[in-house]
Parts: C-alpha cells; structure tokens; sequence
C-alpha cells in the first residue's frame, strides 16, 4: 500500500507495456489498485462499526478526500518524477531529516500494510478452513513471501493485472448477487430495520469516528507515486484518475450492500470476513468460496507489494546514508536479503504485539499512512514555494491541497483518539525507526561529541594520574631521603662496599654518610675518599657523602650526630669490631652492626 518495486520486464504484451516504454495504464493501474481496492474487504466493516448507516456517506467523504490528493500527488510527481513518494517529494524540496520521516513513517505503513493484509487474508482462508490458525497461517505467509523475495520473485505486471481483474470481477458477481438478493429478500426492510439501530454517539460523533476509520479506504493511493519510473509517459495521471473511480464505486456500494442485507449486529460478528458472509448470504457456499479465495489472492499480493517496496524504500535510503550500510549486502541473486529478514522480524513483533486484532493493526496502519499523505500535501506546498519554476504539466490549487491535508489530519486525530492503545504501539516502531535514522544523519556531529567527551574524560584522568604519580613519586622520595650513617676506619673498601650492598637490599634510602672518627685530621686514612668516589660511580642511585669528625668514637658523639642530622640511631650502622670494643651495643643507643 505504499512505495512500490516493480520489474522491468520485456515487451512481450500490449496490455503489459506502453508503446514508448514503460507500464501501460493497465499494468500501472493493476499493480496500484491491489492496493487500494483491496481494502474494501475490511474498511467496509470498519466503517459500520464506527458510523453504522451513516458508513456509506463517510466512505463518500472519503471519496472526496481522494480526489483532493488526486491533483496534489499529479502536481508533485509531474514536476519530479522520480519513486520515492512523500521523500522523494520532500528529498527535493526541504532537509533529508524532515524526508526521512516521512520514509519512517512508509516504512511503519509497510509492516501494517503485510500484516493487516497477511491477517486479512488468513481471517478469509479461515472461511474456507475453519481449524486454521490464523496467528500462525499469518507468520507462515509473511515467510512464505519473505522467501519468496529474497529468491529474487517480485509482483510482475501480468500477474498484477490478472488478480486485479480477478478481484474485479468477484466484486462486481457479488453486487449483482448481492442486488438480487436483495430484491427478493425485501432489502429494503432490513436497511429501514439497520435505520432504527440506536447510534452508540451522537451524529457528528458518529461521522467523526466513521470518517477517521473509512480514511483506511485509500490506504494504497500513494502506491503509483512510487514506482513512476516504470509507468509510461503520461500513465501516472491515469492510475490516480482510476484509482479514484474504483475507490468512490466499490468501497461505497460495498458498506451499502451489507447494511441492505444483514442487520449491523452482524456486520460486527463477521468483521474480519465481511464480504465472504455476504456471499454466503446472497449466494450460497459457492460465493462465500469465490469472494474468500478472490480475498486471499488480493491480500497476498498486497503482502508482497509490502516486501518488494519495503526493499526498495529500504535500499534506497541507505544509499542516501539515511540507513546502516551493512542492509546493502546482496545474496547471490542480488537481493538485499538483511533488509527483508529485518522487515519479516518487525512485521511478526507487530502481528504478535497486536494479536492480530484488526482494529489494532487498522489503526497503526491508519496513523502511518495518513502521516504519509499529510507530508506529501507539505511536500506540495514546498514545491509551490521553493521551487515554482520547475516545470509541471498540472497544478493542484491552493485550497485543494489545503483542504486535502486539513483532512487527513483530522483523520489521524480521530483515529489517535478511537484507539489511544494504538498510538502507543505506533510510536513504538516510529520513534526508534527515526532514531536510527536521526543517528545515521548526525553520525558527523554525534561523533564529535563523542571525540570531545573521550578527550575530556581522558585529560580528567590524565591530571589525576599526573598527580597521583606526582603524590607517588613524592612519597617515594620521602621514604628513600632517609639518610644512613656508616662509621668507618676507612681502611677496607671491601667493607666499605658491603656497607653499600646492605643499604641498597635492606633500606628505602638512596642517602648514606659515610664518618670516619679520628681524634687529628691528619689521621683520616688516605684511599678513603678515592674509594668512597669509586663507590659513588660504582652506585649511581645511591648519594654517598663522606664526612670526617674529629673526636672520640662513643654513646655521646652518636647522640650528638644523631641530632644535628636528624638520623635516628638506629640508622646508623657499624662493622663488627674486630679488637675490645669500649661500649656494649646497647649503650650505643641502637646502632646497627651490619657486616
């Protein structure tokens, strides 16, 4: 019901190619139509549950909301003739984030699109099966037809126009069927009976709320704007033109029919099947078979309209960069299978969140499609500002477009109000959808600020390292600036450099005094300080000092150097004696005894 693949395919019938190339009015028309008038299968029903007898009048305001769009959608796509629809239109007349919601809000139309016509077709196999689950039958053909697109089998024109003429044809035996029955069942009764029925609202209510339902009656109108490229030159005005036609005839006709034959009570216990029990009654099994087989077959190809539009709607925007480049990987046939696997998972979440419940799934679809249709309105107001100097062979008038987006918009209120649960459900898939795509466009400036709060956060980290080292290093050479006191005769340097060996392994202190006592200066030995500078080279980490002291070794010199230098006694070491030692260790104070 939305943007729309189709195949290039040969001239092998006049009925499938125009004569210049491209689709014929038939082929363009069959593939579009699907679309659109397949929904009279279930907007009929909606329509009578919202606005009862009044459900024919809403479905012709429809018909008039339709042809306002008719001269907006020839306007915009005569001046830019490209696919895309809605973002194509706002491609070209405004930013890529402002058309990329309208593709969201496509793509969103999509997965409605398959999964209201996946259950619809599955609610009318029912009719033909009555043990059939139609939960599961629906996972089972959304699969079937994504399989069937990912081999690389999309909606040819021939086969589109063969189930538009089918469906045609089984709706037009139905009302000939259905007149007949009527006449000789005394119609007119049971529509005068359906006149008495009690309005649940009041008239304008009832017109609201019917209108805002049967608005799902030309979901499918935008689908010919998005495949352009493959029309003919000058099919396009045709398709909108047809469209139209079959839209104010059969949707009408069709709400008519039903309130001319069964009271509206009925209409509600046979909602998802409505024009199979209307065959039933007007003509017996064989048409409840004909009209459910005809429904089936239509639906379907609207499921699959959905994955190769999708698909294309999907690629192309990646292509834009709007979308994460790893959905253009390709099986071996070319086809961008992630895409299609993507949109089968979303279609299934929608299908299960909703449990199948046609109202639920009309809804999301209703909310989507007129966001589409009301952006393509914008997107014709832009082009009349922005670019009025672009050719265009027609031109909607000011009001036209006006009054048609006032319409829609309406109706997209008016159907958030019927079914607030379902706006919830619809901005469950939008908001993330534009998310993804709003992060795709900002990717540049998101980066950035990602490159500015890790430059942050590591230059927060860096000066806390800088001063915890710094608090580190600090503390280290508060440790290791405790200085050492080694007395010496001077008169070994193997002593002298076990001493050094000792300090290095067994103290945190990079500061050793190395003090000779003698009671005359001119006692201090002579290779003492040759060896001490040997040392010093020899142990670059370790400050050595020599200090000469004249006076008597003892308890009282010790005190005395410990408190001129701060050096606790018990960092003050000496060799073992080797001769009497005056002094016990313990009147030393502690001095150490280290080689």
């Amino acid at each position: 019901m939305t943007e729309t693949s189709v195949e290039d395919s040969t001239p092998r019938t006049h009925i499938a190619e125009h004569k210049k190339g491209g689709l014929g009015e038939l082929a363009a028309t069959a593939i579009s139509g699907n679309d659109i008038t397949s929904s009279c299968l279930y907007v009929s029903a909606l329509a009578i549950v919202y606005a009862g007898i009044l459900a024919p009048v809403v479905l012709l305001v429809v018909a008039g909301v339709l042809y306002l769009f008719r001269s907006t959608y020839a306007e915009v796509v005569g001046a830019l003739p490209l696919n895309g629809g809605a973002y194509n239109a706002l491609l070209n007349t405004t930013s890529k984030f402002r058309a990329s919601i309208a593709a969201c809000l496509t793509i969103l139309s999509y997965m409605a699109t398959a999964v209201i016509s996946g259950s619809e077709a599955m609610h009318y196999a029912q009719t033909l099966w009555s043990g059939l689950p139609v939960i599961e039958a629906t996972v089972g053909l959304l699969a079937i037809f994504m399989g069937l697109t990912i081999l690389g089998i999309s909606d040819s024109a021939r086969v589109a126009i063969w189930i538009f003429l089918t469906h045609l044809g089984t709706l037009a035996l139905l009302a000939v069927v259905g007149v007949f029955y009527i006449a000789t069942h005394d119609g007119l009764a049971i529509f005068s009976a359906n006149l008495t029925v009690p309005q649940p609202n009041d008239l304008l209510t009832a017109l609201f709320f019917g209108f805002s339902a049967a608005l799902l009656g030309i979901s499918g109108f935008e689908s010919s704007a998005n495949f352009v490229e493959e029309q003919a030159e000058g099919v396009f005005p045709k398709t909108l033109r047809n469209m139209w036609v079959a839209v104010t005839a059969i949707n009408p006709s069709m709400a008519l029919l039903a309130l001319a034959m069964i009271s509206i009570s009925q209409v509600g216990e046979n909602q998802e099947a409505l024009l199979a029990h209307l065959g039933g009654v007007a003509g017996g099994p064989w048409l409840a078979f004909v009209v459910s087989v005809d429904a089936v077959l239509v639906l379907s190809g609207a499921v699959l309209t959905s994955f190769i539009g999708v698909n294309g709607l999907v690629k192309r925007m990646t292509l834009d960069r709007c979308l994460p480049q790893f959905l253009l990987k390709t099986n071996s046939r070319g086809i961008t299978y992630r895409i299609l696997v993507a949109f089968f998972a979303l279609s299934v979440s929608v299908l299960l969140i909703t449990g199948g419940d046609l109202k639920a799934l009309a809804g999301v679809y209703t909310l989507s499609f007129l966001g589409v249709m009301a952006l393509f309105g914008l997107g014709n107001i832009l082009l009349k500002v922005k670019r009025a100097t672009l050719p265009r062979p027609s031109q909607a008038s000011w009001p036209a477009v006006l009054l048609g987006i006032a319409a829609v918009v309406v109706g997209f209120v008016g159907n958030a109000v019927m079914n607030p649960p379902y706006v919830a459900v619809f901005l469950q898939y939008f908001i993330p959808t534009l998310l993804v795509v709003s992060v795709m466009l900002g990717r540049i400036a998101l980066l950035k600020a990602a490159l500015f709060v890790v430059r942050a956060v590591l230059a927060y980290f860096d000066l806390r390292m800088r001063t915890l080292s710094a608090s580190i290093r600090g503390k280290m050479e508060e440790i290791n600036s405790q200085q050492t006191v080694f007395f010496t005769r001077g008169d070994n340097i193997a002593n002298l450099n076990s001493a050094m060996v000792y300090v290095s392994r067994n103290e945190h202190s990079n500061r050793i005094k190395f003090v000779t006592v003698v009671s005359k200066s001119d006692q201090v030995p002579a290779r003492i300080e040759k060896d001490l500078k040997f040392l010093d080279r020899t142990y670059p980490a370790i400050d050595i000092e020599f200090v000469v002291r004249e006076g008597v070794f003892g308890p009282a010199l010790i005190e005395e150097l410990s408190r001129e230098w701060k050096i606790p006694r018990n960092f003050m070491f000496i060799g073992s004696p080797t001769g009497h030692l005056m002094y016990g260790l313990a009147e030393l104070g502690g001095v150490r005894v280290i080689i």
